[in-house]
């Protein structure tokens, strides 16, 4: 199949915005962006949860009924009424960056940073770039709902198309910042483009504003396409939501999180979108409902082993003058060094040691010249925790 990337001609129909500013295109009126901070959540269930740290993105099916949550892995959970239709079986050599639903929700798409694309119940394959050396690591994917095909976009907004038309790129462009996603409208008649700084590059689809000449709190992550008015929705990495010719529902912008947001998606009706963090928590506005997280259980406290204590034993409690004792230490004391003290009638002799992960430890050592019949006391210091015992020379 055909594969094209570079900047192609552009024409009246593209409209490309640079640094905030109107490159090419007809004229298009910004609408202003809106931004408030409402939060929606509620309970919910999800088949598993993943490691923190590691979410990459989340896809919805096509009626809004569940959603699929990856990690950069491939391992995917599903919620709701989402399908689970598996995970990758083994680590890919690169990393997933984002996750795509087909057109019925039968299944869904995953895409690596070297263009490497792996298909999930009833998605097609349709190609890749994962044998080809590319300028810049793949960072998204959007469906072309119209031919069933995909573009996947590189960080420096190269396009690669996959059964699906070619609108243009910002491939052969120095960009302020690099691109971080795509969006594409239900039409497949075109994609929108975002880099980091909130500039936004459209190509055969209507521009409505960005934020790329205005200075922001924190990086956009993501895109979301309102499929009902032919606008978008922008997303920082604090969650503060920034909307051009489509409804405000929320953000998270003022809210303190756990971990960044890392990914939106929009629902179908343009009545609600959802983004995620990288803990997998997920947070719904508007008539998007909640289906649960994929945030891992937080590891369970340490067992306090209390108040430091040992308890020691000799290997003969009455060894023959010119013997050897071993001196045997159990303790709830790991991995501390410890000190032993042997009390003679007439001297002290010093050893010293350590304990192993569990606490223990032996320490051996000779019996020479001692008073027979006089019991020695050994003394036995770990840590904070001291303990005796004795032995009586025969």
């Amino acid at each position: 199949m055909a594969m094209t990337r570079g900047l192609s001609s552009l024409v009246l129909s593209v409209t490309v915005m640079v640094g905030g500013l109107l490159a090419a295109g007809g004229s298009a009126a910004a609408t202003t962006p809106t931004r408030t901070n409402s939060i929606g959540h509620a309970s919910g269930f999800c088949s598993g949860n993943l490691p923190t740290g590691t979410v990459i993105g989340l896809a919805a099916t096509p009626d809004d009924g569940g959603y699929w949550i990856a990690n950069a892995s491939g391992l995917v959970v599903a919620c709701g009424d989402a399908g689970n239709f598996g995970s990758l079986s083994s680590v890919p050599t690169h990393p997933i960056v984002g996750i795509v639903a087909t057109a019925d929700g039968g299944g869904f798409y995953l895409v690596a940073t070297d263009g490497g694309v792996f298909s999930f119940g009833d998605a097609v394959f349709q190609g890749s770039t994962g044998a080809m050396v590319l300028n810049r690591p793949v960072v998204g994917m959007a469906l072309d709902a119209a031919t069933g095909g995909y573009w996947l976009v590189a960080s420096d907004g190269g396009i690669f198309s996959f059964n699906a038309p070619f609108w243009g790129s910002t491939g052969a462009m120095t960009l302020n910042e690099p691109v971080v996603g795509m969006a594409a409208p239900a039409s497949g008649t075109g994609y929108w483009l975002v880099a980091s700084d909130g500039g936004i590059f459209a190509f055969n689809v209507p521009f409505s504003g960005s934020m790329g000449a205005i200075h922001l709190n924190q990086p956009f992550v993501g895109v979301g396409a309102d499929l009902t008015t032919g606008g978008y929705w922008l997303v920082a990495s604090d969650g503060g939501i920034f909307s051009f010719n489509a409804p405000f529902w929320g953000s998270t912008g003022a809210i303190t999180l756990n971990k960044p947001i890392v990914g939106m998606e929009a629902n179908g009706m343009g009545s609600g979108y959802r983004f995620v963090a990288t803990d997998g928590g997920v947070f719904s506005f508007g008539a998007s409902p909640f289906y649960g997280s994929a945030v891992a259980p937080p590891p369970p406290a340490p067992v306090s082993p209390g108040a430091p204590s040992c308890n020691v034993s000799m290997s003969n409690p009455t060894p023959p003058d010119g013997g050897e004792e071993t001196v045997y230490i159990a303790s709830n004391v790991p991995n501390t060094v410890l000190k032993l003290t042997a009390a003679y009638k007439t001297t002290r002799s010093k050893y010293g040691g350590m304990t192993d992960a569990y606490g223990n430890a032996a320490v051996s050592f000779g019996i020479a010249n001692a008073k027979v019949g006089y019991t020695v006391t050994v003394a036995v210091l770990v840590g904070a925790a001291l303990c005796f015992t004795s032995f009586t020379p025969q």
